[in-house]
């Protein structure tokens, strides 16, 4: 009888520790990456820099996890951190980190430092990996305001109801050091499975509070089609249109991306190669400064989470005639 307790009580410990445990994971991604730009310096001088760079983009590792806490409660955690694997800089910064709780009648609520509302429907991009990320290069101030990771912020995911394809989610964010007040967002993404998607978002002193010395207002649309569910054409669609209303500033900020996506059916293995397009005018709110970027690429899927790119973009930035190319190659692991 005490052999069987024991054995009981030892399978028990067993399962809870499973559940605790959490989930080990993240990516590295290297790039070499021939860069060339171009522009107007101090006093009228001009810069022009012709190099080669080995560039680590968006390498990360990460724990996740859930575990019950009543029939209808679970907890939840992630703690994500990013690292340059390329030894530009030493140690590890944080990313998506949190504790939440997700209930199935109120919805998950997450409490940390969590990507913004804006997020929620940044379902456009192509060119997401290596040199040229999803809005702007490597320069912060190259294309449109971008949404960012928040600290000191709640976002809350409404549960789905009745099979309703529509994801609503809204975010509270603490000024905590008074520099601009407290932020809040929405956004809702119309998704029913079918091709088509939208999405629409809307924050206040979020993304401009946190990462500019200005606050203000950003409202952005999104939309894909994926045409291989229409036709027999294996290629998606995306669009994005954003407005941002700095305070302080004269004009408004107004961006639009366009895409296309199209998978290749020719290669022993998985291959997609895509097109993107950025332009954004009265960039910060700086009547007639102007960006363009165009960016095209291609991935090969040696594995799902073994990706080979190869990309190459042009960027021209009114503020300071500056012009950038950069074309490139990398290999990204996913575990």
């Amino acid at each position: 009888m005490k052999k069987l307790l024991l054995a009981t009580a030892i399978a028990a410990l067993s399962v809870s520790a499973a559940n605790a445990a959490p989930t080990v994971y993240g990516k590295a991604f290297l790039a070499a990456d021939y860069v060339n730009a171009e522009f107007d310096g101090p006093a009228g001088n001009m810069y022009d820099e012709d190099t080669i760079e080995i560039n680590s983009h968006s390498s990360r590792i990460g724990f996740k996890g859930s575990e019950a806490m009543t029939a209808n409660t679970d907890v939840i955690y992630q703690l994500e951190y990013g690292t340059s694997i390329d030894g530009d800089s030493n140690g590890f910064k944080n990313r998506d980190t949190f504790l939440g709780v997700n209930n199935k009648q109120f919805g998950e609520f997450r409490v940390g430092r969590n990507q913004s509302s804006l997020d929620r429907i940044n379902n456009v991009a192509t060119a997401d990996g290596g040199y040229w990320n999803y809005l702007g290069s490597k320069a912060s101030k190259d294309n449109m305001v971008e949404s960012g990771r928040i600290d000191n912020s709640m976002i809350w995911t409404a549960p789905k109801y009745q099979g309703l394809p529509l994801q609503l989610s809204a975010m509270y964010a603490a000024d905590e050091d008074d520099n601009s007040g407290d932020g809040f967002g929405v956004a809702a993404m119309f998704d029913q499975g079918t091709g088509f998607t939208a999405g629409v978002a809307y924050d206040k002193d979020l993304n401009l509070g946190n990462n500019y010395v200005a606050t203000g207002d950003i409202i952005r649309g999104t939309a894909t089609v994926d045409l291989s569910k229409f036709a027999a054409v294996p290629v998606t669609l995306g669009a994005l249109y954003q407005v941002a209303d700095i305070d302080n500033t004269d004009k408004k900020e107004k961006g639009f991306v366009v895409s296309a996506a199209m998978g290749l059916q020719n290669f022993a293995k998985p291959a997609t190669v895509y097109a993107q397009y950025n332009n954004t005018s009265n960039l910060r709110g700086l009547d007639g400064i102007d960006t363009d970027q165009i960016v095209v690429g291609g991935k090969y899927f040696y594995q799902p989470n073994m990706i080979m790119h190869a990309y190459a973009g042009q960027n021209d930035n009114d503020l300071n005639d500056k012009e950038t190319l950069a074309i490139g190659t990398g290999l990204e692991y996913k575990f």
